[in-house]
């Protein structure tokens, strides 16, 4: 279940129009989020889904050590559990909103606790979101988006490692060569390449999932031949701009599937009151 503060609701519906714009065709710095959970499986399992969703992750296990993490480098975001072994993340989030430095640091709070008073509480005090545990990792990614980019994307982009065939061999497509693919979404790709093409070259790519190639033509947007770019790595950032209807539904599939597998790692969180009795074990 997801409660927005109202602010953010309506910054989301200002921004819609724009939004299917946003998937590919800007470059993008890379968020890093603060999750902070006191249960090492569920900080855990967490911090591999939101690696996967393409963020950057640094974690704290309390309040004490989130706060010095956000003094040391301040986080694009802070994740949050309210039951926290020293002071819960309620005081931490009151701690960031008065702090000069830090308070407009949005924070989401993702917890076990639905009771409606502490919903109320979070809210009063500036949290941007109220998530309850096991949160679906597609209903996470979307609150991310609205939370912290100025033009949410609407498809998902979900780090991965696939190969893809670029180019066909002829004149316009030029030769062919199989890449890694870093990160993939209904939208586009970024491809790991050292040979990355000039920017607006349309290119006829293939793209192997594990049941099924899929066929297209992609606009390369940007491209790195250093370390420079969003993974460190060369490589370009494609948008699918001729893909069929059904090479469509399979990529969006793929990403399901992927992150199906993902969620059943996040379902073993606590409901409130559980994840204490484990923490104070």
């Amino acid at each position: 279940m997801l409660f927005l503060n109202r602010c953010r609701r309506g910054n989301a519906a200002a921004v819609s129009a724009q939004a299917n714009l946003a998937d590919w065709t800007m470059e993008r710095e890379t968020r890093t989020i603060l999750l902070v959970d006191g249960t090492s499986s569920i900080l855990s399992s967490l911090e591999a889904l939101l690696k996967r969703l393409d963020y950057r992750v640094v974690t704290a296990r309390s309040a004490a050590e989130a706060l010095r993490r956000l003094e040391q480098k301040p986080s694009s975001l802070v994740i949050t559990e309210t039951t926290l072994p020293d002071m819960s993340g309620v005081v931490l989030l009151e701690r960031l909103k008065n702090n000069s430095l830090l308070h407009e640091v949005p924070v989401i709070i993702l917890t076990g606790d639905n009771d409606p008073d502490t919903q109320q509480a979070c809210y009063r005090i500036g949290c941007s979101a109220y998530l309850l545990k096991p949160v679906d990792p597609e209903l996470l990614y979307r609150t991310l988006q609205i939370v912290a980019e100025t033009v949410p994307r609407v498809n998902i982009r979900l780090r991965t490692s696939l190969r893809a065939v670029i180019g066909d061999g002829s004149v316009m497509g030029g030769s062919a060569r199989t890449e890694e693919v870093l990160a993939i979404s209904e939208g586009g790709m970024y491809v790991q390449t050292r040979y990355p093409q000039p920017r607006n070259a349309l290119t006829p790519v293939r793209v192997l999932l594990p049941d099924r190639e899929i066929r297209a033509k992609a606009l390369v947007l940007y491209a790195y031949v250093d370390e420079s770019g969003p993974y460190k790595l060369p490589g370009m950032g494609m948008k699918f701009v001729e893909l069929a209807d059904g090479d469509q539904a399979a990529i969006r599939m793929f990403i399901e599937g992927q992150l199906a597998q993902d969620k059943s790692l996040t379902t073993g969180a606590c409901p409130a009151g559980a994840g204490s009795r484990e923490r104070s074990a």
